[in-house]
């Protein structure tokens, strides 16, 4: 299930890729699919571990081009352990609803990120993340957990701040908001209730089968009630200058 949109966010073979606070490789896996030298990092050890088995059953399956590498690593957001401009391209998706320091991870990639290379930033959209936060307070009020809800242009102006340039955005995963609804009104951790149960069925359904129903029926709801808001950026060349002239 991705979140992000690569006919918006183009990958080349070869393109060098880091996938941000990774988790279980979701968007690592189709970067490395499409030939690209893939680098995943989260501070989860075990989920690093299980992506790293992962990469290694794609390769000996030939899942992916011969030219394309993979490697997953532990590590610290706020203390990437790369050059500056080592990146093509940067992920991270559903990672900074998590971290207090949010200003402190955008300047990290940005720091690793060549001059031109992109961006793709995926968080909880507003309106459904607030449902799921009146809901339940065991949804957010865990360790780890989400700590802030973004509004779609304070991530932007964010992101402009950081000296990135955004050239898109749009939301994903409009089937998955009432989902969580459910859960969050049944219990976050109650997978038996029979709702939960019956729509978990429908999106495996969805997922593993792709049907025209459901696809259509998920481009008529992201833009109502998509769970994910997601925006693309790229980095200047050249440092962004405020425009404004002192009198």
């Amino acid at each position: 299930m991705l979140t992000v949109d690569f006919s918006r966010f183009p990958l080349a073979p070869g393109d060098r890729v880091l996938d941000l606070g990774c988790g279980a490789g979701r968007h690592a896996f189709e970067c490395y699919r499409r030939g690209a030298n893939v680098v995943a990092l989260d501070r989860n050890g075990d989920e690093i571990r299980e992506v790293a088995k992962w990469f290694a059953a794609m390769k000996a399956e030939g899942e992916a081009p011969a030219g394309a590498s993979a490697v997953a690593m532990e590590g610290d957001a706020l203390q990437l352990p790369f050059p500056d401009d080592s990146f093509d391209v940067v992920i991270i998706s559903e990672v900074m609803e998590h971290i207090p320091d949010d200003k402190g991870v955008l300047a990290e990639m940005v720091r690793v990120l060549r001059p031109g290379g992109r961006i793709a930033i995926t968080v909880p959209r507003f309106g459904p993340e607030k449902i799921c936060w009146a809901l339940s307070d065991a949804y957010h009020e865990v360790e780890g957990g989400h700590i802030r809800i973004y509004r779609g242009d304070e991530l932007l102006g964010k992101m402009r701040e950081a000296g990135l340039q955004p050239y898109g955005t749009h939301h994903a995963h409009g089937l998955h908001s009432p989902y969580w609804w459910i859960k969050c009104a049944v219990g976050v951790d109650n997978d038996k209730a029979l709702p939960v149960k019956l729509y978990h069925k429908l999106l495996v359904w969805d997922i593993m089968k792709k049907p025209l129903a459901t696809k259509v029926a998920e481009q008529a709801l992201n833009p109502l009630i998509g769970k994910s808001f997601v925006a693309y950026a790229t980095k200047p060349h050249t440092p962004v200058l405020d425009a404004r002239v002192d009198a």
